[in-house]
């Protein structure tokens, strides 16, 4: 009887098969670090003890506002946007705002508005926003006080900031 001889094991299948996970881990290894090298984190920062005093000064603003006892109704259209701000003493409601609306994810699509208003009424045109979640930032001129609130458009149209929410 004649024996047949088992052909090399680089022509047999099972050394390949054993072969490709690590071969595979290894080549998703190095993918992953080139990505992660050639990538900007934005969200870290160069000068954190400055990052962390804007935070504070953002907080003392908010505090400012509950103080004054403001609170502003905003009434979101497709094309415009109407503000009705009133606070605990008709004095502290401003001549002048500023609306920052701010998309969570697409920087690109954030806008920016210095209103001027009677009686705590303030009316602009906008931008057409997009579905999805927004965030309303109010704020004076001199930055002493800051109001913001979200919504979900179209669904939410009318939104009621308070600093006390």
């Amino acid at each position: 009887m004649t024996q047949k001889t088992p052909p090399p094991w680089y022509r047999q299948g099972w050394p390949w098969f054993l072969i490709a996970f690590p071969a595979i881990a290894v080549i998703a290894g190095v993918i992953t670090f080139v990505i992660a090298a050639k990538t900007f984190d934005g969200m870290v920062v160069d000068d954190y003890y400055k990052e962390g005093r804007a935070i504070v000064h953002t907080i003392e603003r908010v505090e400012r506002a509950r103080e004054l006892g403001l609170i502003a109704a905003l009434q979101v259209r497709s094309e415009s946007i109407r503000i009705e701000m009133g606070a605990a003493l008709p004095a502290d409601v401003p001549q002048r705002i500023v609306l920052t609306i701010v998309h969570p994810t697409r920087g690109g699509q954030d806008q920016s508005h210095v209103l001027s208003g009677t009686a705590g009424v303030f009316e602009t045109g906008l931008k057409t926003l997009a579905t999805g979640r927004w965030l309303f930032v109010i704020e004076d001129e001199a930055q002493h006080w800051r109001m913001s609130g979200s919504a979900y458009l179209p669904t939410e149209s009318a939104i009621t900031i308070a600093p006390d929410a």
